[in-house]
């Protein structure tokens, strides 16, 4: 009976294991499945706390519905009369001290139409007519693995770009969008390009999928994010969780490998490494591999939620949240409103709010040398300017995501091609998964769990 180890109880390792049990028992093949996570308790960066009436969630706070194998994953649990999707509204800019709606009609603020294009209030006549100059030029350079920063700019320009775009892809994707690739961000833009002769037209052309997106496009559960993780082991009884333990190494021993624990030493046929890439260079200890793995990048985040005693209606009407961009005194660089946009995270109707101080922030490493106490004073600050608000919190939650969050630079295709080359010549049957390499967000973590469930019975 072959031993299948899957480092980090994350929803990546944690799908893996789902999607392993169910295809070994259709294939009638038996083996032993032990899932090792260093915390007291599984989800990564999917943790939900509850203080009082609110829930706060300390990692991602939703899943985004139309991604492939979610609502597919939350059937096969037999979870869905747990489901609960976003609250509709306008997302808003927050620039010289005012907030701008993002136009209707957009998508990571990019204009689908030209009437997106002109309702803008954040663009000037003279942005707008530059951007139209998308329907005239041609692709001729730029392809999927160019910078989705030049290649905005080249067609739309660079006042739509720094204003409106930017602010929300930056936001997204923790990063840099001259430094990001169109295929780790937006791919299908480049394809939209290059058959409908432009972006927008591209849009126009492939409107109806975007409408029917646009709506109830997120997703949590009534007890937050964190029910899904408990659904997940309660329906895993057949894996061994061994919680609270930090793996040393993994070791090659003839054709299996030894996994080195604390106390103890597992063998294994097939290591699954769902794990941040930092771990994965300490645990290999290849100095060949570590050169390929030092290439990969992340950023940090500090996130912050506050609740205070007062109705959530005094928040704007309609309104979600706000990007910030140039030009504004606040500190922080986006706010979601949560108690407007997820009604089950304040069972009181009290107003929750949750703000994002990002390394990209010019103040960054000053926010991050700051205590609890201190963060807290700055973020009153930035709801006081930006909402008017001046009551004393009920609730504060402070989160530190110092580089744990991955980047997807120009660099990432090109340095996973290659360690996935030297694991499967110098290791083989040891398998890399999770956000570090495959893809962020809790829909393409789902993903590449099945996927690496495929991976592993093709071995078995």
């Amino acid at each position: 009976m072959k031993t299948i180890v899957v480092v980090g109880g994350g929803i990546t390792g944690l799908t893996t294991m789902h999607y392993l049990k169910k295809q070994l028992a259709e294939k009638n093949v038996n083996a032993r499945l032990v899932l090792i996570e260093k915390k007291p308790y599984l989800g990564g960066k999917i943790h939900s706390e509850h203080d009082g009436s609110f829930i706060m969630e300390t990692g991602a706070d939703s899943i985004v519905a139309r991604h492939p194998g979610v609502l597919e994953l939350v059937q096969e649990l037999g979870f869905e009369s747990e489901l609960v999707y976003n609250e509709t509204g306008i997302s808003y800019i927050h620039t010289n001290n005012e907030l701008h709606a993002i136009p209707a009609g957009s998508t990571f603020g990019i204009p689908m139409s030209m009437e997106s294009l002109m309702a803008s209030t954040l663009i000037s006549e003279e942005g707008k007519q530059r951007a139209l100059k998308d329907l005239e030029l041609p692709n001729t350079n730029f392809t999927k693995e160019s910078s989705i920063g030049h290649f905005l700019e080249y067609f739309l320009g660079e006042e739509i770009v720094r204003k409106q775009i930017a602010p929300v892809l930056a936001g997204v994707y923790s990063g840099d969008l001259y430094q990001l690739s169109l295929n780790s961000t937006l791919p299908y833009l480049v394809d939209y390009k290059n058959e409908y002769g432009s972006i927008m037209k591209g849009f126009e052309a492939n409107r109806a999928q975007f409408e029917k997106a646009a709506n109830k496009k997120f997703i949590s559960f009534k007890g937050g994010l964190s029910a899904l993780i408990d659904r997940l082991e309660e329906t895993l009884p057949e894996v061994e969780f061994m919680k609270n333990t930090a793996i040393q190494a993994v070791e090659k021993q003839g054709e299996r490998y030894c996994v080195v624990l604390g106390n103890e030493t597992l063998i294994a046929d097939i290591v699954v490494l769902a794990t941040p890439n930092e771990t994965v260079s300490t645990v290999l200890q290849d100095a060949g591999l570590r050169t390929q793995l030092e290439k990969f990048t992340t950023a940090s985040a500090l996130t912050m939620y506050v609740g205070f005693d007062v109705a959530d209606r005094m928040l704007p009407a309609d309104g979600t949240g706000f990007i910030v961009s140039h030009n504004s005194d606040l500190v922080c660089n986006a706010s979601t409103w949560t108690s407007r946009k997820w009604k089950h995270t304040s069972s009181e109707g009290n107003l929750l709010v949750r703000l994002f101080y990002k390394n990209i922030n010019p103040r960054y490493e000053e926010l991050a040398a700051m205590t609890d106490e201190q963060l807290t004073e700055v973020a009153l600050g930035d709801i006081k300017l930006s909402l008017g608000i001046e009551e004393k919190p009920t609730v504060v939650n402070v989160t530190k995501w110092i580089g744990q969050m991955p980047r997807y630079d120009l660099a990432h295709n090109e340095a996973l091609g290659h360690v996935i080359k030297e694991l499967a010549l110098h290791y083989p049957n040891v398998l890399l998964a999770g956000c570090s390499y495959f893809g962020v967000g809790i829909g393409a973590c789902i993903q590449n769990g099945k996927k690496t469930a495929e991976q592993i019975i093709a071995r078995v």
